[in-house]
């Protein structure tokens, strides 16, 4: 059994740079509120929350979700590293597409502290050992430079020695990014850059510089799903659906072609998003806004490919004809993504969706993209996890 899946409300709380936060719970309870007051439903009617976290202890979404309320609903405590808000609304609507629950609300938070990711265990294996050994192989390591810059880096020089590309059309993505944020209240950076500011900044691992990496984030967003039966029941939203969603994690490919675009994921996005638009018998040339995963410039750039919006080995002509931006082909990130909106992990797929809902609704103000009828959004962790959702307009 599997029935329509509203998007009945959206929250979100402006992102802010690590430190200068409230602390998580205020944070995720506030984006729930948010969410709650978009659908005008009560909370009492929720009957599950799925809340997402990458650095915090178990039932940490406890912490979060009672600053709402005490009902005594389940609360399913979620982390798949950057995957995990996404993965969060990936569960909340799977229970009520299964006809197991009529409502649900999905919170992602994260308070993060300055600096690289960096596991939160040094005496156990690490999840991410696989991985590392696998870009050991193929370019070895930097022990001076961050290993997620590494790994993201490292699939951009494999995508320059296929293809040829020059160097700063990565760094146009970040000129992109700032452009659209400028006009996005809940984003970090709100400052244009140039092309020039971006490739002059300092070296992270080439061929990424520092203002082609997401910055480490605070801040919290939260979605409230429900069957279609249920909003008109209550008299709430029904204008955006979940037409399709597909989550995948690694195959061998993954570590055995010794690709970096593999290890950091190509494959799973290409096939989540296969799988999104043959459920949905919508085509990637259909889609009039997207929000992906950028959490460096070399995983927009072959993002692109992976998700269909321009065939493999055209990304650069994709960018440099300006089809990634307002006046092109398909708007990318009009938040700003997480290069310029910021990347809290367990709250990012959460924002992504509550961006887009606001697009369909044409509610995004400034950053409106005209006429958006189907938007997708793309969420990926290393580790590892896809999810790719497909939103429509009713």
């Amino acid at each position: 059994m599997s029935r329509k899946v509203l998007v009945a409300g959206v929250g979100m709380i402006p992102f802010t740079k690590a430190g200068a936060s409230d602390d998580y719970p205020i944070m995720g309870a506030n984006a729930a509120r948010a969410a709650l007051a978009d659908a005008r439903v009560d909370y009492a009617l929720v009957e599950q929350a799925y809340v997402g976290y990458v650095y915090g202890d178990s039932t940490a979404g406890q912490a979060a979700i009672y600053g709402v309320g005490l009902t005594g609903i389940p609360v399913i405590n979620v982390n798949n590293n950057c995957a995990t808000g996404s993965t969060a609304l990936f569960l909340a609507r799977q229970a009520v597409a299964s006809g197991a629950i009529e409502c649900a609300i999905a919170v992602g938070f994260e308070q993060m502290v300055p600096g690289a990711l960096k596991g939160a265990y040094t005496d156990r294996p690490s999840p991410m050992a696989r991985f590392v050994d696998a870009m050991q192989a193929i370019q070895g390591f930097d022990e001076a430079a961050p290993r997620a810059a590494q790994f993201f880096g490292g699939a951009g020089r494999d995508y320059i020695k296929e293809y040829d590309i020059r160097p700063d059309t990565f760094g146009r993505i970040s000129v992109k990014a700032r452009q659209h944020a400028a006009r996005n209240p809940f984003a970090v950076f709100r400052n244009t850059v140039t092309l020039e500011e971006v490739m002059a900044s300092p070296t992270v691992f080439d061929p990424l510089t520092r203002l082609q990496c997401c910055p480490p984030t605070c801040g919290a967003a939260a979605a409230i799903v429900c069957s279609e039966d249920f909003a008109k029941r209550h008299g709430l939203d029904t204008r955006v659906a979940i037409r399709a969603q597909s989550m995948t994690t690694d195959r061998n490919s993954t570590f055995d072609e010794g690709d970096m675009r593999k290890v950091v994921g190509y494959d799973m996005t290409r096939a989540a998003a296969q799988a999104v638009y043959e459920a949905s018998g919508v085509a990637p040339t259909d889609i009039d806004v997207v929000e992906l995963h950028d959490c460096f410039t070399a995983n927009e750039l072959i993002t692109y490919e992976g998700l269909g919006l321009t065939p493999e080995g055209t990304a650069e002509k994709f960018i440099l004809d300006g089809d990634n931006t307002y006046g092109g082909r398909v708007v990318t990130n009009p938040s700003g993504g997480l290069l310029s909106k910021g990347h809290p992990l367990g709250a990012t797929g959460l924002a992504q969706c509550a961006e887009l809902v606001w697009q369909l609704r044409g509610q995004a103000q400034d950053r409106q993209v005209a006429g958006a009828r189907l938007a997708l959004q793309h969420n990926l962790g290393l580790g590892g996890a896809c999810v790719v959702t497909l939103y429509e307009r009713q």
